[in-house]
């Protein structure tokens, strides 16, 4: 009996390629085997003579510090790095590349014929799409699992080597930039960082406009700039009996205000719930408007915002607290930013450490100490930071639209 093969026409293509691509299974080009259970107790952590490093799911978690070594495996779990591992069971349907070791029994190393390129059955594996069958053949049980002939099942189109090399080389292109994009903005972090540290413990001063220097710094506490009406409000989201209940919250109506809407300086509304304004319109404490530092001080401790909107006020939860400034005195972005310095965090990580909840009330937040520059020099100071933030923003910018330009390439390219 004779095969039939598919044949598919590409959505998307180099101009220099025509014709129609096979398609294919496979289990027509590609063997899979599992790696190598190893109890802990017989793994090293640290390399010894004759051992090699145990490629497992620990190996994958970002930030991972953990390596381990075992001695003496077979061949057939021995990868290098021109290898394909996949994992077939946890975190299933994670590709790995450019490793050598011995993988763990939670891996698939791939073989694959000298019809397909490496690269591209990488791309294919990695594809939106893919990754979807995956998840669904490995079902919805506590720990996911992809048997060897699920995998097999997998579809591919297979264009002629050429052109899988080309889309393959193109992809990797793509990667490239998105790893500069992404190395540029832990660079400006960094600097970001660097500067902050010397701004705020005095090593850097910014100069005026003829060169002379500004005044001195003053140190407060919060309670002192209330006192002195550079602070002319400090509250939180405690409505007391107006607490408002679940079942009054809408779609639409007035922002309501937690810490975890409070996202890179900004409150993102989207994560907000909503009162309708009657409702609204009840509460006398916890009102925010337009221009109010926000801080995040229980559960999630530490988010910081500029509240800006259109909108007459919002509500604050009882997760967020509002520093109004009077801006004659204290530049309201020049707090935000000396939130998120390693001096204020230091302040407010000491008194949690001191209870039992992850908290920060607003009777220890009058304690903590502020930097007080002149007022020009806040503003210097906040313009100067508030530009790296912009510089960072469109960086991270970039690197989204780069992910979702690969991204809709991808779900074209492997129909």
């Amino acid at each position: 009996m004779v095969k039939t093969v598919q044949k598919v026409l590409p959505q998307l293509r180099f101009p220099e390629f025509d014709g129609e691509w096979s398609k294919k299974i496979l289990k027509e080009f590609t063997k899979i085997n599992q790696g190598l259970q190893i109890p802990i107790s017989e793994r090293f952590t640290e390399q010894v003579e004759g051992s090699y490093f145990y490629i497992t799911n620990e190996f994958l978690r970002e930030g991972s510090k953990k390596s381990y070594f075992i001695k003496n495996p077979t061949d057939s779990v021995i990868c290098d790095e021109d290898d394909i591992l996949m994992t077939r069971t946890g975190n299933t349907g994670q590709v790995v590349t450019g490793v050598h070791g011995a993988f763990h029994n939670n891996f698939f190393k791939i073989k694959f014929d000298a019809c397909c390129d490496k690269w591209y059955l990488y791309y294919f594996l990695t594809s939106y799409r893919t990754q979807h069958k995956i998840l669904t053949l490995a079902g919805t049980s506590t720990i996911p699992d992809l048997n060897h002939g699920d995998f097999y099942k997998l579809n591919i189109a297979l264009p002629k080597f050429p052109e899988q090399q080309k889309i393959a080389s193109f992809l990797s292109a793509v990667d490239q930039k998105i790893q500069q994009l992404t190395k540029k903005k832990e660079l400006l972090e960094q600097y970001k960082k660097g500067v902050m540290q010397q701004l705020f413990s005095g090593q850097l001063r910014f100069k005026k406009d003829d060169g002379t220097s500004y005044p001195d710094w003053e140190e407060f506490k919060v309670q002192e700039l209330i006192n002195k009406k550079a602070i002319i409000g400090l509250l939180d989201g405690n409505h007391g009996e107006l607490y408002p209940k679940s079942e009054e919250f809408t779609t639409e109506g007035v922002p309501y205000i937690a810490a975890n809407s409070l996202i890179n300086g900004l409150v993102d509304f989207n994560q907000c719930k909503r009162l309708p304004k009657q409702r609204a319109d009840m509460f006398k404490k916890g009102i925010a408007k337009s221009g109010d530092v926000l801080f995040a001080h229980n559960a999630t401790v530490g988010p910081t915002a500029i509240l800006k909107t259109d909108l007459e006020y919002a509500i604050l939860s009882t997760t967020v607290t509002y520093y109004r400034c009077d801006t004659e005195l204290l530049s309201n972005s020049y707090l935000l930013h000396y939130f998120n310095s390693d001096n204020f965090v230091r302040q407010y990580t000491r008194v949690m450490s001191q209870s039992t909840r992850n908290q920060v009330p607003i009777t220890m937040q009058k304690k903590f100490k502020v930097i007080f520059p002149s007022l020009q020099e806040q503003q210097k100071i906040a313009r100067y930071l508030s530009a790296i933030d912009t510089k960072t923003e469109n960086v991270t910018n970039q690197i989204t639209q780069t992910q979702t330009f690969k991204k809709g390439l991808l779900q074209q390219l492997f129909v």
